[in-house]
């Protein structure tokens, strides 16, 4: 009968105590809209572009969209057309930007104006034919005519460089903020000079983070669509798979064969990061690498 009243008299546990005993926490529920996001723009339409991929409109089997894409030599060659193109350019992007951001780690004066100049992106119609660029090589006498810099391979190159290079390069300099300085500096007492310091500390710790910065280039660069557009050859030299895409859902409306191609175009990207990844975990881990 005592048991009974201590029972009835006890306290209940506030829900905050009993959520903690099972484990969970009730800032866990600020990740509910994030969740909410997350399923509404990108899993649930990517399921059901999975979903009407494999509905051709011209029946055929289930499979039949993907068996016309890989058969029609003009859709199945804009895979090689979008790897030419993002490949070498996600390369130089990440290239370009490691020197250039380890040397702006040092302070010197004009630094905050120097990267606003190298995060700003450039208008590609400087190039075209009777633009500055070309009439600067011409006054200095280099070249006989206007150079065709535009509508072709070289324009949608240049200007995936020229919108992809800024991104690589915050990425690039927030990663080497995060590797600590005093490193490089107990190196250089031992005599190791900046290359060595480069060759044996930095790049090591910097290469986990430039893997990532690689991946994140190269699906930028893959989707590539307004510069093959507008100033590429969108029917030839770069009929990247993002038009295919375009021009099979939008121009001749079949959705089902427009979201095939998109299925495609987004497991060669996961095939690209993963085999990106996979070279990442055998790099370095350490506490001490760059943080980003």
């Amino acid at each position: 009968m005592a048991a009974t009243v201590a029972a009835r008299g006890a306290p209940k546990a506030s829900l905050k105590h009993r959520l903690a005993e099972r484990g969970i926490d009730r800032l866990l529920l600020l990740l509910v809209p994030g969740v909410l996001a997350l399923v509404l723009l990108f899993i649930y339409p990517f399921l059901y572009g999975l979903r009407l991929s494999f509905q051709p409109q011209q029946g055929s089997g289930v499979f039949a969209n993907y068996r016309t894409f890989f058969t029609d030599s003009y859709l199945r060659d804009t895979i090689w057309i979008t790897f030419k193109l993002a490949l070498p350019a996600a390369l130089v992007n990440v290239l370009a930007s490691v020197p250039i951001a380890y040397q702006m780690m040092r302070n010197f004066r004009g630094k905050r104006l120097l990267i606003a100049l190298l995060t700003a992106e450039g208008l590609l119609e400087y190039f075209g034919p009777t633009q500055w660029f070309n009439r600067t090589l011409h006054a200095l006498h280099l070249t006989s005519g206007p150079l065709q810099l535009v509508h072709n391979y070289t324009g949608v190159f240049a200007s995936l460089i020229i919108t992809g290079f800024p991104f690589a390069f915050l990425l690039t300099m927030s990663y080497l903020s995060g590797i600590d300085p005093a490193l490089g500096r107990a190196a250089a007492t031992m005599g190791a000079g900046w290359w060595q310091r480069f060759r044996h500390i930095t790049l090591p710790l910097l290469s986990p983070g430039l893997a990532i910065t690689f991946c994140l280039s190269f699906v930028l660069a893959f989707s590539v669509f307004p510069s093959a557009q507008l100033v590429g050859d969108p029917a030839g030299s770069t009929h990247v798979i993002s038009i295919a895409a375009y021009h099979s859902a939008l121009e001749q409306f079949d959705y089902s064969m427009g979201s095939a191609i998109a299925v495609i175009m987004a497991v060669l990207m996961l095939i690209v990061i993963g085999l990106v990844l996979a070279w990442r975990s055998r790099l370095y881990r350490g506490a001490t690498g760059g943080k980003g």
